[in-house]
C-alpha cells in the first residue's frame, strides 16, 4: 500500500517556501509519484518550489476541487493502492482545511491508505492568534452566503454565538471590502471585529476594535484576501 502525503502551502504563491514550511515537507515532495491539486497551474507553481524542471516532468497532477464528483475519488486514490507515493497540496495553507480535500482523506482511511500531515501556515490560526479574540472556543464557517437578506440573517446569528465562542470565516477577495460595509451597517456598535489581511506577506494587516470603531475608520481592502473573526466574549 502507497502513501498520501497532506502538504502544506505558503499563504501567498509568489512567497518561498522556507520562512515558512518545514525541510520535511521538501524531502517529501521530492519522494513524490504524483500530486493532487486544485488546478494543474497551480499544482505545477507548487512543484516548482522544489524540484528541477526534469523532476517535474516525472510527477504527474491530478486535480481535485470543488466541481470534482465523489465518484471520481477511488479513481485518484488507484495509484496509492498500488503502492505508489502522492501527494495533496491545496492552493494556499493547509490541505483539507476549508478546500474540498477532506472526502478523499475520509475514502483513503476507509481503503487503509497511510496519510501523512505536515506542519504549515494556516491563516485561520493565523489569523485567530493575532486578533487577541478569546482562543479556548471558536467556530469557523468557510464562506458566508452571498444574498444579502441571507447574509445579514447569517451575521447576525453569528453575532448572538460570538458571546460563547470567536466566529471565523473568509471571503473572496473580491468582495472583501463589500463584506467590512456590511459588518460596519448591521452589527451591534459594541462587537468586536478583527479583519486580518494577506497574512504572512510585506503587506500583512491586523485590525481589532469594536463596530462603532470601525464605523470611524478608514480601512481599504483592494481585492485583498481576509479573514474575519467576531468576538462578543466577556
Amino acid at each position: 500500500m502507497g502513501k498520501l502525503y497532506l502538504l502544506p502551502n505558503v499563504l501567498e504563491e509568489t512567497l518561498p517556501w522556507e520562512p515558512f514550511l518545514p525541510v520535511s515537507v521538501k524531502e517529501a515532495v521530492q519522494k513524490l509519484e504524483g500530486l493532487i491539486c486544485e488546478s494543474e497551474k497551480a499544482g505545477r507553481r507548487y512543484l516548482r518550489k522544489f524540484l528541477s524542471h526534469d523532476d517535474m516532468a516525472k510527477c504527474p497532477l491530478c486535480t481535485l476541487n470543488e466541481h470534482t464528483d465523489k465518484k471520481e475519488l477511488d479513481l485518484l486514490l488507484e495509484p496509492m493502492q498500488r503502492g505508489e507515493i502522492w501527494g495533496l497540496v491545496s492552493d494556499a495553507g493547509l490541505a483539507c482545511i476549508a478546500d474540498p480535500g477532506s472526502d478523499l482523506i475520509s475514502r483513503a482511511r476507509e481503503k487503509g491508505i497511510k496519510v501523512e500531515t505536515f506542519a504549515g501556515p494556516s491563516s485561520i490560526i493565523m489569523g485567530l492568534q493575532l486578533s487577541g479574540f478569546f482562543g479556548q472556543r471558536f467556530s469557523f464557517h468557510g464562506y458566508l452566503p452571498r444574498e444579502v437578506p441571507d447574509l445579514e440573517k447569517k451575521l447576525k446569528e453569528l453575532e448572538v454565538k460570538s458571546k460563547l465562542e470567536t466566529q471565523i470565516w473568509i471571503e473572496a477577495p473580491y468582495r472583501s471590502s463589500k463584506m467590512l460595509e456590511t459588518l460596519k451597517q448591521i452589527l451591534s456598535p459594541n462587537t468586536k471585529l478583527c479583519v486580518a489581511v494577506n497574512l504572512t506577506t510585506p503587506s500583512q494587516r491586523v485590525e481589532s476594535m469594536m463596530i462603532h470603531e470601525w464605523r470611524r475608520r478608514s480601512f481599504p481592502l483592494e481585492k485583498e484576501p481576509a479573514i474575519f473573526l467576531l468576538d462578543s466574549h466577556l
